[in-house]
């Protein structure tokens, strides 16, 4: 079984040429990846790469090549992946910032190749780069951080030359999910809302991003009502008298960038039924592992979500 996974979001001059060995005449020729800014030609073998995509480091190195720079989406720290990856580095990247990336770092890097497929899309943000070297950026449809995990892994491991072994490691990850379907058939078809507070408000997930189809991946369903909302990019807005639309089998939460109590002390919140009758689980600091899984879903840490995760939820779950 193929997923559809997915998670949250001064113009540059660049000489041609200071990009490493992509422009160089005689470098040899690679292969052609599709993307939503048309076809772009990677050089055979590159050396240099940097991964700024939502998840594009720890595919890469999945697929056996260390980037010389990387987004660090969820703030790990350190090589600004997790634990489950760190092992992988040899060196350390250098860390490039996520939304606003220091164009002028990338370039100093000088990088054969650009792995940005799992971002926002907006164009402004690929012309930069593609300034610097061959850009491999979001699919037809994955603006606003909705590509999936599938497309992810087609796209880097067609960019770094290396198709069989993303083919493997996607057919790795379904058998790890069908193993915790196996174990647990008590979520078969049962209704989950993945949701979210930060300082402006609520949120629940989509179905398209990835952290409701990791729930659906271990056999959940997601929730009729939050499915019936109109969604804004990755997720629909709930306001505070009406957080009852949370109400699901399975009621996850994400307390981002706000104290834990925000979420567990919050009054509206515990009256939702899902809450009153011990159906949720409140992601906190002391499931911060899980929690960045969970949120950042690249091939690697979707293996211990689903790994982990089931154990977290199972007495939740009636």
């Amino acid at each position: 079984m193929r997923r559809i996974l997915a998670p949250v979001i001064a113009s540059v001059l660049v000489l041609a040429g200071c990009g490493g060995g992509a422009d160089s005449a005689d470098e040899a020729s690679g292969p052609t990846v599709d993307t939503k800014f048309g076809a772009v030609e990677v050089p055979a073998d590159p050396q240099k790469v940097v991964a700024l995509g939502w998840g594009d480091a720890e595919t890469a190195l999945a697929l056996g090549v260390q980037p010389v720079g990387a987004s660090d989406w969820v703030e790990f720290g350190g090589k600004g992946v997790g634990p489950w990856a760190e092992d992988l580095y040899d060196e350390a990247p250098e860390i490039i910032a996520t939304m606003e990336p220091d164009y002028e770092a990338i370039a100093a890097l000088e990088p054969d190749v650009i792995l940005d497929t799992n971002s926002s899309g907006e164009k402004e943000r690929y012309d930069r780069l593609s300034e610097i070297a061959p850009t491999v950026g979001v699919p037809e449809g994955g603006d606003n951080y909705l590509t999936t995990m599938d497309q992810q892994v087609d796209l880097v491991s067609q960019a770094l030359g290396k198709e069989d072994d993303g083919k493997k490691l996607l057919d790795d990850l379904d058998e790890t999910y069908a193993d915790a379907r196996e174990a647990h058939p008590e979520f078969k078809d049962k209704s989950v809302t993945v949701a979210a507070k930060t300082s402006e408000g609520w949120g629940a997930y989509v179905e398209e991003s990835g952290r409701v189809q990791v729930m659906e991946q271990l056999g959940f369903k997601q929730s009729e009502t939050i499915a019936g909302m109109k969604a804004d990019g990755f997720s629909v807005p709930i306001s505070e008298e009406n957080l009852d639309q949370l109400d699901a089998d399975l009621l996850l939460t994400f307390p981002i960038y706000i104290e834990d109590k925000d979420v567990t002390e919050d009054a509206a919140y515990k009256r939702i039924p899902a809450v009153k009758d011990g159906h949720d689980l409140v992601l906190t600091n002391d499931n911060d592992d899980i929690r960045k899984a969970f949120s950042l879903n690249s091939i690697l840490s979707a293996k211990y979500t689903a790994e982990e995760l089931p154990g977290l939820i199972a007495d939740k779950v009636k």
